[in-house]
């Protein structure tokens, strides 16, 4: 909730309910204008834990505190250009609204806006955490027919059918690699998308070359902890295709509202994503909860 407002802020007022996100859109510079990135010039990912003008605006007992990824959501106030937020309707429910700013969302944007995943078309999905749901369920909303997850914990299988999953694969249950289980599952083709999810870096050449020859699309997603990854050449050279993604390519004034009136319709099986709470003061718990291979979102209460 909007408790202040800065002297040149007209676009919301005190009381206004508003979700923040670690992307901005100016909708004036040349990638804001371009179909084929989000990434903001004006408003860029900030990982440097300051505003724009290089201060924090917050202190505990004297001490600087850093802002995450500009938003700083894990405090009970926080300090946000306005760019970085974006207005709610009040009916919306609250604790389906947190869970869309980033994780859930960027899966569904990876299918929805990315990718733009065609009616018919072959899907895959590398790990299916909040993200990968994600990713299914824009899958499905884009009319895909058959959508593969992939999962090592069993358990996902029931998780990933709640919104929309076809097909289920176990890769511990096999000696063969995703990509060939993938094709078995397609006729020997690959499919027409595959979202890798995980951020582990062996899954993307596995990704890659579970995708159809010459016009298969393969969108990183995951963030992983190594930066470097090794590629088979031989898909990209037969035509396929292979690009990261950042929060599933949705701009933040132009897209993200279409993905909220969506969770106001209830269109999203938000239900399925909550499996923890917690509260603010317990926060280190749900960290610990994160571990837990059952764990997909958890809520933190005030």
């Amino acid at each position: 909730m909007v408790e202040s407002l800065g002297d040149k802020v007209t676009d919301l007022k005190e009381g206004d309910i508003v979700i923040p996100t670690f992307l901005g859109e100016c909708q004036e510079c040349e990638n804001c204008l371009s179909r084929k990135t989000n990434l903001c010039l004006k408003y860029p990912v900030s990982a440097s834990g300051l505003m724009p003008d290089d201060t924090s605006r917050m202190t505990v007992k004297g001490k600087k505190l850093y802002h995450t990824f500009s938003c700083s959501t894990w405090s009970e106030y926080m300090v946000v250009d306005t760019n970085y937020v974006v207005k709610l309707d009040p009916s919306i429910s609250l604790p389906h609204a947190s869970f869309i700013s980033c994780g859930f969302s960027t899966g569904f944007g990876g299918a929805w806006k990315e990718a733009q995943v065609e009616k018919g078309s072959t899907v895959a999905i590398l790990g299916l955490g909040a993200v990968g749901l994600g990713a299914i369920e824009g899958a499905r909303i884009q009319g895909a027919t058959k959508i593969i997850g992939i999962d090592t914990n069993e358990r996902k299988r029931i998780k990933g059918k709640a919104f929309g999953m076809t097909d289920f694969i176990n890769p511990n249950e096999y000696d063969k690699s995703i990509s060939e289980l993938v094709k078995e599952l397609t006729g020997g083709l690959g499919v027409d998308y595959c979202f890798e999810c995980t951020g582990v870096p062996p899954l993307v050449n596995e990704a890659l070359q579970a995708t159809k020859m010459g016009k298969g699309e393969t969108i990183v997603i995951g963030a992983g902890s190594d930066p470097t990854i090794q590629i088979n050449l031989l898909p990209l050279l037969f035509g396929g295709n292979l690009r990261g993604s950042v929060f599933g390519g949705l701009k933040a004034k132009t897209d993200f509202p279409i993905v909220v009136e969506k969770c106001k319709n209830k269109e999203f099986q938000l239900d399925e994503l909550l499996t923890h709470e917690v509260l603010l003061e317990d926060i280190d718990k749900a960290f610990e909860l994160l571990k837990q291979p059952d764990c997909v979102k958890v809520l933190i209460k005030l």
